[in-house]
């Protein structure tokens, strides 16, 4: 098997694709990316109301998606090997089968855009199973928003992924049918689909052209050019812009919105951890006690979980056309 590998691991809701994710990582190295779907705000009503809630959900994944993998694979690839729950590209086979008409047409103009950005595994391993498999496996793991799903949509999903690898061709697919196999439990069949994942490496080519990607501040010594020297938050709006124009970055309120939604759901999730070993230090060391504060720790993902919140929040005011910084200190009462 070649040193460096990209796996991408997908299939239909239930049908394992986390769990086998974390067992290549164990057996075969590398680092593991997982997708974060339980953050998404409209995932609840989207299965208890799929038409009323199927565009707000659907754009949320596009972009929190996008973000993941714009910048997390790229970064991970130029250190080694990388293993993950999901494929970008399987976004749209979502889209198609809960969207139409103009929804879908939006959809359709921002994958397109983002896509083009996305490095592409070098291996996918498609997950198979039969729709009664799927279900028991969903009840099985009984997460509060599943348990309203239908199984005429797990059958429809199980046939769109079916008909979606049927014509991928950015990587090869190693199709394995896991409804006899129960590599939680079975060493037989952990070493089964490990020995099939790595006799899959060994065929071909496991990494793609990594696509161009913009200097981060740290890249470029944290240097940007702002209009008039300034540093000021119009100056960064102003920036923002440039960015986004720069990246055909699609210019809609209500979009871009969901992506604000995003980041906020991901600096929730940084704060809920920050909270939780909060207290787990108060039980241990008492309430007076600060020398296991966690902050020191978390203030690193805190501080890029904030600059994505902001950032997010620099678009919509540029699509809105208002100066976030004018607005503020009207606001305020600034003098």
């Amino acid at each position: 098997m070649n040193e460096t590998f990209y796996v991408a691991i997908e299939g239909p809701i239930g049908v394992g694709k986390t769990t086998l994710a974390r067992i290549l990582h164990e057996d075969l190295g590398g680092q593991l990316l997982l997708e974060v779907f339980e953050e998404n705000p409209f995932l609840s009503d989207f299965y208890a109301d799929r038409a009323r809630y199927a565009f707000q959900t659907q754009i949320f994944f596009l972009l929190s998606r996008y973000r993941q993998q714009y910048e997390m694979v790229p970064r991970t690839l130029a250190r080694g090997s990388l293993v993950s729950d999901y494929l970008f590209a399987k976004d749209r086979l979502f889209a198609r089968l809960n969207l139409g008409g103009d929804e879908l047409a939006v959809y359709e103009h921002m994958h397109a855009a983002l896509g083009e950005k996305i490095a592409a595994p070098g291996l996918v391993v498609h997950l198979r199973a039969s729709t009664d498999v799927l279900m028991n496996r969903i009840a099985t793991r009984d997460r509060s928003y599943e348990r309203t799903m239908s199984r005429q949509y797990i059958d429809e999903l199980r046939l769109a992924y079916e008909r979606f690898f049927a014509d991928y061709d950015q990587a090869p697919v190693l199709n394995v049918d896991s409804s006899a196999l129960d590599f939680v439990v079975n060493l037989d069949d952990r070493r089964t689909i490990v020995g099939l994942v790595r006799n899959a490496l060994q065929q071909g080519p496991t990494q793609q052209p990594l696509p161009q990607m913009e200097p981060t501040l740290a890249e470029t010594g944290g240097q940007i050019v702002l209009e008039e020297g300034k540093r000021g938050l119009g100056d960064f709006q102003r920036n923002r812009q440039r960015v986004d124009a720069g990246a055909d970055f699609f210019p809609n309120v209500y979009l871009n919105y969901l992506g604000l939604a995003a980041e906020v759901g991901e600096l929730g999730s940084e704060l809920k951890r920050l909270w939780v070993a909060h207290q787990a230090n108060q039980l241990q060391a008492g309430a007076a006690s600060s020398a296991l504060d966690p902050l020191p720790m978390a203030r690193a993902a805190l501080r890029s979980e904030l600059s994505g919140v902001l950032a997010s929040l620099l678009r919509i005011a540029n699509d809105a056309k208002i100066d976030l910084e004018e607005a503020y200190i009207e606001t305020m009462g600034i003098d």
